[in-house]
């Protein structure tokens, strides 16, 4: 261990100072339960620091909480990170709710990044504050002019925002017949056809209106939020991008109107079988999950063939959100979901079929009195390893019938990766200790300093933006794609680093996490080596392309040769 690095050691101290020295530093160890790998170098103590208010977000989630208890209050907004503008800086997008009756007072909020930590609200000269009742958002170029738009999803017709490349954007949701009137959650722009034009997929939640009765809990007589299987489920819907600006509903023949509707909430993106085309994993609430498996531009729904539909004791689930991450290296990727029971992982057998691994991870019963939104695999610490970042928060605001005690806001949670396909929760800074209404978490690098900071979505309650403090210590490498044959945000790309012996997998994936949008950028940790020996990327058009000896602690940027 250099302990020197960390300050504690010096040349005139006495050996009872230097052995209190060295006790205090095996405690402080023990405290962060950080792994050390043999080939990746010694762990650093990282630290989340809630930055909100320097950073200059003021941004208080309305859920138009009324007596009548909607189920739509519980459900919070997402966020997403975006670099509208392409000056290098990932910019905030955040989704308000309001209230349910007309209400041009709570809208959606842009912020621009100044460049130097801070963010500046930039709504109403953008367009984008839209007032309707917000749940989601995915961002993407689906008109391959180089400038990111926003695809919102609502309680009531969804919006499509195209960005007019001056930094203002218009609504086109007419134009591009994407409305949607059905109550939608999450959503995600992808090439699943792979035509270089990116199409949008729309998951829808149930079939609710505010007129019908209200729920009475038959133990204390009081009106609570409704069961999810009070209403009936919604069908999801698959837009194919024309290419000229409209799309065209093709839920029916693309084959995903041929799977029994769920209760959709979180989506994420992936190409589970290597095949080149994008695979569909939706997480649904109270009923069991839809994996839908692209041939060729048509999707098959292999929930229950691939082992992912329920958990491993055949219970379906209240998922909510979800992720596709090699958390294993073992190039296959695996899927994460949260639930409002325990969290399931589910490991790839890299033959289509996937095992429940939770409680193997130490991820399952720990997470029985917690419901989990937010997800994402990501390299917090950039040793190597995916971690995990789960936000938490209860969706009945009563007091708990045995304690009296408010289990409404809970405490989110980080687990590291042991390195080993064990995960281990760490309590990395004060803000771990603290209890929110957790619901959405998008992740970037918003400060261009090679670690992965969150932004998280409180129900009735102010975004949190944590920044990463030490992640950085370790190197890593970021990988911006920009597509000429393929989709021009490269989505769908598949990225393999190779390192000596060992190979990570990324993918360009916006749309992961609960109703959120995260950086485009790919972020390879990699521990104490400071260079990679190769990058291949495989592109959605076909097209392999490979650079070889590449410096560690920077962003490649990497365009599609044709």
């Amino acid at each position: 261990m250099r302990i020197k690095n960390l300050g504690f050691a010096g040349g005139d101290i006495g050996p009872i100072h230097n052995l209190l020295t060295n006790l205090f530093f095996f405690a402080f160890c023990i405290c962060w339960s950080q792994v050390v790998h043999p080939d990746q170098g010694p762990a650093f103590p990282v630290v989340f620091t809630d930055v909100t208010q320097e950073a200059g977000i003021q941004f208080k989630h309305h859920n138009g909480k009324s007596e009548h208890h909607h189920i739509v209050e519980t459900m919070g907004a997402g966020a997403a990170f975006l670099d509208y503008d392409n000056d290098g800086f990932l910019d905030l997008y955040l989704i308000e709710s309001g209230s349910l009756e007309a209400d041009l007072t709570h809208v959606n909020r842009l912020y621009r990044n100044n460049g130097d930590g801070s963010f500046a609200d930039v709504t109403q000269r953008s367009g984008v504050g839209d007032a309707g009742y917000g749940m989601g958002v995915t961002v993407g170029d689906y008109n391959n002019d180089g400038f990111i738009d926003l695809y919102v999803t609502n309680f009531g017709a969804n919006v499509l925002y195209q960005n007019r490349g001056d930094g203002t954007f218009i609504d086109v949701t007419e134009q591009a017949q994407v409305g949607n009137s059905d109550w939608s959650t999450g959503c995600a722009f992808l090439d699943y056809d792979l035509d270089s034009n990116l199409d949008l997929y729309v998951v829808n939640y149930v079939v609710y209106d505010t007129s019908m009765k209200s729920c009475i809990n038959r133990k204390t007589g009081l009106v609570e939020y409704c069961h999810p299987r009070t209403f009936r489920p919604a069908k999801d819907t698959l837009y194919q991008n024309n290419g000229d600006g409209t799309f065209t509903d093709v839920t029916r023949s693309s084959g995903v109107y041929n799977s029994i509707p769920c209760r959709g909430l979180g989506i994420s993106i992936g190409d589970i079988d290597h095949n080149g085309y994008p695979d569909v994993y939706v997480a649904n609430d109270t009923d069991r999950n839809s994996f839908y498996l692209n041939r060729k531009g048509q999707f098959r729904d292999i929930a229950f063939a691939s082992g992912t539909a329920l958990n491993k004791d055949g219970v379906q689930e209240g998922g909510m959100g979800v992720d596709i991450g090699d958390y294993d290296g073992n190039g296959w990727p695996d899927i994460f979901v949260t639930n409002t029971e325990t969290n399931t992982l589910y490991k790839s057998r890299g033959d289509g079929t996937f095992t429940d691994v939770s409680d193997e991870a130490n991820l399952g019963g720990v997470t029985a009195s917690l419901v989990g939104f937010g997800t994402k695999f990501f390299d917090y610490d950039n040793d190597g390893d995916l971690d995990i970042f789960v936000a938490n928060g209860e969706v009945q605001d009563a007091p708990d019938p045995v304690t009296g005690i408010s289990i409404y806001p809970q405490r989110d949670q980080l687990y590291q990766s042991n390195g080993d396909g064990t995960y281990t929760e760490v309590p990395a800074g004060e803000y771990f200790s603290r209890q929110y209404v957790g619901r959405s978490t998008a992740f970037g690098d918003y400060d261009n300093d090679g670690d992965i900071d969150l932004l998280v979505t409180n129900c009735n309650q102010s975004v949190i933006l944590l920044r990463n403090d030490g992640g950085n210590a370790n190197n890593w490498l970021a990988i911006k794609l920009t597509g000429t044959k393929s989709n021009r945000d490269g989505m769908g790309a598949r990225i393999l680093l190779t390192l000596g012996n060992e190979t990570r997998l990324g993918e360009v994936q916006s749309a992961a996490s609960y109703l959120s949008a995260n950086d485009l950028r790919v972020f390879f940790g990699l521990g104490e080596k400071t260079r990679v020996d190769k990058i291949t990327i495989y592109w959605p058009s076909g097209i392999k392309q490979t650079l070889n000896d590449i410096e560690a602690n920077q962003l490649v940027q990497i365009t599609e040769k044709i």
